[in-house]
């Protein structure tokens, strides 16, 4: 276990590599299209030899490194169908899914018979939520390989999938009762009593007959997860209701003043790793009076251990609501949920009221914070920007900055969250979605969803908003961070070994008082035997992978 410290002078380049390929610039001067280009024998060998490169990359994990050579690959011979197609596959580990269906489409274009292609566009189309397209390119598959019975049977998960959501829908404009609302009558009505048999760590019960949190519940909780058990499900709505309360009473953007003395620790990504959060809060220490923890989304999803995940952070919340915050990621969403794994693991281990009970309540959760610290800074850097009365601070954001530069702290204040999904577009999805880039100006996502977005957008964004920095999460990064646009955008990413392939070490960021910065990253934990999306319902688990 080497658990490193760097200081915010380390040099951006040894913080971290970024995991990701590059923008297909082969794409800017040749247009998607089945016309051949006059390509030499040395070329074709020369990308023979590149593509057999990019393949042990790949199979040794390092997705960036296989991206660049099937990139490099395709500039030798662009007439090369799997060249494409096996980049596309390389940026689906890398979660470019935007990226992916550009490569895959090319890879049909160039061979319209090529079934593999259709397959990982389909499932790029699967997982950026456009399940029509996806269900297109499957049945192109199954045309071509009538017995495929693997994708028959991906098929009608996603068929399957695409109904219920559709359904949901139908029964939200219908207007069902909001499931707080809802469980607290099913526990007036005794419809949710603590099981008898439960001999797991207790909530202390009021004269009155509430429920109250201690933090000998909490480490009890905790060790009792780490046992492998559950809790009781009244106990589970409880800890929800509990950080609920608090929840809804914040704005969609919460001002966080770290006085002297104190810190906060931003974490970024967990998603469902459990055994590495418990490392994680071994490192960075419970919340309390004098250090925050701020937890920047996407909790859930991926990982198969993200209930435990989500109640610890929660009761945190409940036990100490002025020195935990939790702000809202991509994957705190009914679709993402639905796709990804944990309703499928609500379900299974706390019933379909638990599972709408969690879905309400992450639309509450905050969607961006403003942590200021109270200090002036001690030393004034060339390129500060400070907020009016001279201090630094910092805006943390799950994933990022928007389509148009006038939006303002107030506009993100004033969105209206709860019990709305961020959708494809307007801010709340950018918010949520978008990534940034090297190129100056904004781009297409590479993910499929939101925008990317320049060094120039994100100072012009900052000196709008006497904003220091902007803290986001949303994408690995090999070495847990990743400090970008001139210092004033850090990526932190606190998943290590992401889905149990990625390589990648995790990472946190503390800020003290005084504005300033430390960056400290952390290995994977061992785990119990349980793979990455044990719940994704209908068999489409390994298609995540």
């Amino acid at each position: 276990m080497s658990d490193t410290t760097s200081t915010p002078s380390s040099p951006t380049s040894s913080a971290s590599t970024l995991p990701s390929s590059a923008p297909s610039p082969e794409l800017d001067t040749l247009s998607l299209s089945e016309e051949r280009i006059p390509v030499s024998e040395a070329d074709i060998a020369a990308a023979a030899a590149l593509k057999a490169q990019a393949n042990k990359a790949f199979t040794s994990h390092d997705f960036p490194s296989a991206a660049r050579l099937y990139g490099e690959a395709i500039e030798k011979n662009p007439n090369e169908s799997t060249l494409w197609c096996n980049r596309a596959y390389a940026r689906m580990k890398l979660e470019e899914f935007g990226y992916a269906i550009s490569d895959a489409s090319q890879a049909i274009k160039l061979d319209p018979k090529y079934a593999k292609a259709y397959y990982r566009r389909g499932t790029c189309y699967l997982q950026t939520l456009n399940h029509q397209k996806s269900i297109s390119d499957f049945k192109k598959v199954l045309a071509l390989e009538p017995q495929n019975n693997t994708v028959r049977l991906q098929l009608q998960a996603t068929q399957k999938l695409y109904r219920k959501l559709e359904f949901e829908k139908a029964i939200e404009l219908e207007g069902e009762k909001n499931p707080v609302d809802r469980c607290h009558e099913i526990i007036a009505e005794g419809g949710c009593e603590l099981d008898k048999a439960y001999t797991g760590p207790k909530l202390n019960v009021t004269d009155e007959g509430k429920y109250q949190i201690t933090p000998e519940f909490v480490e009890g909780m905790i060790e009792w997860f780490k046992n492998g058990k559950t809790l009781p499900k009244r106990y589970v709505w409880e800890i929800v209701l509990g950080a609920y309360e608090h929840f809804v009473k914040e704005e969609s953007l919460v001002t966080v003043n770290i006085e002297e003395g104190v810190t906060c620790d931003v974490i970024g990504d967990v998603h469902g790793q459990f055994y590495d959060l418990l490392h994680l809060y071994s490192l960075t220490g419970k919340p309390e009076p004098k250090h925050y923890l701020l937890m920047n989304g996407d909790l859930v999803d991926r990982g198969s251990w993200s209930i435990e995940v989500i109640l610890t952070a929660f009761a945190y919340k409940w036990l100490y609501p002025k020195y935990m915050y939790i702000n809202r990621g991509n994957h705190e969403a009914k679709d993402m949920n639905s796709t990804y794994g944990f309703e499928g693991e609500a379900k299974h281990k706390h019933g379909d009221q638990s599972y709408k009970l969690f879905a309400h309540v992450f639309t509450t959760l905050p969607l961006a914070t403003l942590i200021c610290p109270t200090q002036p800074p001690r030393t004034k850097k060339t390129n500060d920007i400070l907020s009016p009365e001279g201090r630094r601070r910092f805006f943390v954001v799950h994933g990022g900055l928007f389509s148009k530069d006038e939006v303002t702290l107030d506009d993100i204040r004033k969105i209206p969250r709860v019990g709305r999904q961020p959708g494809q577009q307007g801010l709340m999805c950018e918010l949520l979605w978008t990534d940034p880039q090297e190129a100056p100006g904004r781009g297409p996502s590479k993910r499929g969803v939101g925008i990317a977005f320049g060094p120039d957008v994100t100072k012009r964004w900052c000196t709008l908003n006497g904003v220091s920095g902007i803290l986001r999460s949303h994408e690995v990064r090999q070495n847990g961070y990743q400090i970008e646009h001139n210092g004033l955008c850090t990526t932190v990413f606190s998943a290590p070994n992401y889905v149990d392939q990625a390589g990648n070490k995790g990472a946190y960021v503390r800020i003290d008082s005084f504005g300033e910065q430390s960056y400290v990253q952390f290995e994977a934990t061992p785990h119990p035997p349980m793979k990455p999306m044990a719940y994704v319902q209908g068999g489409l688990g390994s298609m995540m992978m």
